[in-house]
């Protein structure tokens, strides 16, 4: 799935190829998929988040988010809620059903810029501009964990597959990796000359893939806490990198207009 700054969404599926989905009224700044593959969700500065079926690319609803604007938005991994950061240092989530806000968790922090729910359904976490990554329990709904391990904004933050690690990446270039149940920091990488600006976990539970302002897609090994390959294709900054269910492709799009397909493992 592609975000972008006008006000359609691209979606690019094995079986339909790419659809182009139009409504928002505003710049799109988000996109994610269902894990069932079946929808789709945007968020865009009109604060709104739509909802589209991908088999007919149709939108299925639009959820008000309010008046101050949605950012990032992550699907819950049963399917029944959609989180979005906000400018107010809140994680929104949404019913999926009642298309309403049904629950509100405080980072009594700054603006959102990424979130991520655990693949087992038990946190989720997001990152701000501020550099702080909060660390949630959804079923109290209670603050676990404060990170303060990055000097500058969090773009992109994700769980591994066994949801045991959160691998986070930031503007000062750094990525680090935390123990989620103790909140330890195992590691801090670098290797980007630039912003670290996507990370995805690959489903082997061992690597990972950052994207970056320095036109790098770098991929990492999780235990050995290195690099083990760099990709340089793109002629400008990288801005999302994800790896396919099975982990057997990457897929990378930047600002030069390119979407670039790997094929892994490396």
């Amino acid at each position: 799935s592609l975000s972008s700054d006008t006000e359609e969404a691209v979606v690019s599926t094995q079986s339909t190829g790419k659809s182009t989905l139009k409504g928002h009224q505003l710049g799109i700044v988000s996109v994610t998929i269902n894990t069932a593959g079946t929808v789709a969700a945007s968020s865009s500065l009109d604060s709104t988040i739509r909802l589209w079926d991908l088999d007919s690319s149709k939108q299925i609803k639009s959820i008000d988010a309010g008046p101050v604007d949605c950012w990032s938005v992550a699907f819950s991994p049963d399917g029944q809620y959609i989180g979005s950061g906000s400018h107010s240092g809140k994680i929104n989530l949404f019913g999926i059903e009642s298309g309403k806000l049904e629950q509100s968790l405080d980072t009594r922090g700054k603006f959102i810029m990424s979130i991520a729910y655990s693949p087992d359904g038990h946190y989720i976490a997001c990152g701000g501009i501020d550099g702080i990554v909060c660390i949630f329990d959804l079923a109290t709904g209670k603050l676990l964990h404060t990170l303060e391990g990055h000097a500058m904004p969090i773009r992109s933050l994700i769980f591994s597959p066994d949801s045991q690690l959160l691998t986070t990446c930031s503007d000062d270039t750094s990525i680090k990796i935390y123990d989620v149940q103790h909140a330890n920091l195992i590691g801090t990488l670098s290797g980007h000359g630039s912003f670290v600006l996507c990370v995805d976990f690959c489903p082997d539970n061992t690597h990972f893939a950052t994207s970056s302002s320095d036109r790098k897609v770098k991929v990492w090994d999780a235990g050995m806490r290195r690099c083990v390959h760099t990709f340089s294709e793109h002629k400008d900054q990288v801005w999302g990198v994800a790896y396919n269910d099975n982990g057997s492709k990457l897929v990378s799009v930047s600002d030069d207009k390119d979407i670039i397909i790997y094929d892994c493992p490396i």
